[in-house]
């Protein structure tokens, strides 16, 4: 900062001081002033060695103007210091400095199910790896912070800035089951090659409910709506469990108005409240009585969103789970994971090596409207990044939530037969165990709640308990 003040602030002052004879001025005459704007700017904020160590001189007849500049331009650069700081102390604290593209690894890099196997001789051209990796992270649905939507409720906020980070996230990993379920795991995003063409309207369909008003099905509004039973406000942080019984509520909400949700949502919980310790259980038959549910007694089975909010430790991840929480981003169900650093959530997508791969809710946007019946070609890209962060997974918070999509009665049991695989080789630290029926763990809906007074014994297995 002295670097910069000095830079503006008078020399004549200081005439102990030798400088280099050859000024540096950081004005041009009036008639170069309009071409030089630019030139300003970037002497400020990005000076070069010789711009700094070349201390502004003044001429006497333009001392008393230029003092005056002087001191605005010093608080100016002061204010922006201090904002430019701020952010940069938060991005370090949430995301960790400088962790975005791809690490110097060839090691196999898994997104949401799918393999990517890098090598050394691997050329990132359209063809290669590399680029089909950056294609399918880039297709990913990114919900971020919203600024100028409608009133949240008889609030007075609109925007979800500091605040909605794990709403956002939780409407990424939505909106990808929406997309897996429509257009299937292998669509990729064309739209930012030809922004002339109109998007498919599965597409459309699938951002449409997510937009920021009371009149969308999935948006924050209605989520806080419907939350406030588990600690939702606007204004309020909220952990992962809270979020997912949100969901469940919401999803049952808007399908006794209509079909806006083609997928039946089950939450995996070891307990009534999930904060009792122990590995969640999914019990089969507790799957069959959700899907049994949401199609309303005309099918034993539906397509389904499987949710698992898991505590993973105490201050952080604890290292025995980071194997198994690896190995879910393996399984062809994987929806990934809603999971950051403490108060501030992002959405994982990927995983290579001990990092965690994610799209950052953090940035602020304007709000957009997307609707499905226009003929206007929707500009849709801020529903989309292309720029690859990543975070060590021990670095996260140990309260999280796995999602899976299982398109059909098949896609569930193989499912259940990888996660079964996984818990046994868990050396004791399982995420969640399979079972095929059991009366000890409460299925809570909010559809239909079913109370079961019986309490459960057994042995607590290495769980942290809350």
């Amino acid at each position: 900062m002295k670097v910069l003040t000095d830079r503006f602030v008078p020399q004549s002052s200081r005439k102990s001081e030798k400088h280099d004879i050859s000024p540096t001025p950081l004005v041009s005459s009036d008639s170069e002033h309009s071409d030089n704007k630019c030139t300003l700017w970037s002497n400020v904020f990005a000076p070069s060695s010789s711009s700094v160590s070349q201390p502004y001189r003044e001429s006497s007849s333009t001392s008393g103007r230029k003092q005056l500049c002087a001191a605005t331009w010093t608080s100016f650069v002061k204010k922006v210091s201090m904002a430019s700081g701020a952010i940069k102390r938060f991005q370090d604290r949430v995301l960790g400095p400088n962790r975005t593209g791809l690490p110097s690894t060839t090691s196999d890099f898994w997104l949401l199910g799918v393999c990517y196997k890098l090598s050394d001789d691997e050329e990132t051209d359209d063809g290669s790896v590399v680029a089909a990796l950056k294609q399918d992270f880039s297709s990913r649905i990114l919900m971020t912070y919203r600024k100028g939507f409608e009133p949240i409720k008889d609030t007075s906020y609109t925007s979800d800035v500091n605040w909605g980070c794990m709403i956002r996230s939780s409407q990424m990993l939505f909106a990808q089951a929406l997309l897996f379920h429509r257009l299937g795991r292998s669509w990729r995003n064309k739209n930012s090659e030809v922004s002339s063409v109109q998007p498919e309207q599965e597409y459309l369909e699938t951002l449409e409910p997510f937009g920021d008003s009371e009149a969308s099905a999935f948006s924050i509004h209605n989520l806080i709506l419907v939350g406030e039973t588990y600690g939702l406000a606007a204004g309020s942080w909220v952990g992962p469990y809270a979020i997912c019984r949100s969901w469940e509520s919401l999803a049952c909400k808007k399908r006794k108005q209509s079909d806006s949700l083609p997928m039946a949502i089950h939450i995996v919980s070891g307990s009534e409240d999930g904060e009792r310790g122990g590995a969640p259980v999914l019990c089969i038959e507790d799957v069959i009585k959700s899907c049994v549910e949401f199609s309303r007694g005309e099918d034993e089975w539906a397509p389904l969103l499987l949710l698992v909010p898991l505590v993973l430790g105490l201050d952080r991840v604890n290292p025995r789970y980071i194997p198994s929480l690896k190995a879910t981003f393996t399984f062809p169900q994987s929806l990934g994971v809603l999971g950051g650093k403490p108060g501030a959530s992002t959405y994982i997508v990927g995983v290579q090596e001990d990092n965690g791969f994610y799209l950052d809710p953090h940035d602020v946007q304007q709000v957009v409207t997307v609707n499905k019946e226009t003929l206007d070609v929707v500009d849709t890209s801020s529903y989309h990044c292309n720029v690859l962060r990543y975070v060590p997974l021990e670095s996260l918070d140990p309260s999280l939530a796995l999602g899976f999509y299982c398109r059909d009665k098949a896609d569930f049991d193989d499912l259940c037969h990888r996660a079964s695989t996984l818990a046994e080789e868990s050396k004791g630290a399982p995420l969640f165990t399979v079972t095929q029926t059991h009366s000890l763990v409460n299925h809570h809906s909010s559809c239909e709640f079913v109370e079961d007074r019986e309490e459960e014994h057994g042995e607590e297995d290495d769980w942290q308990l809350l």
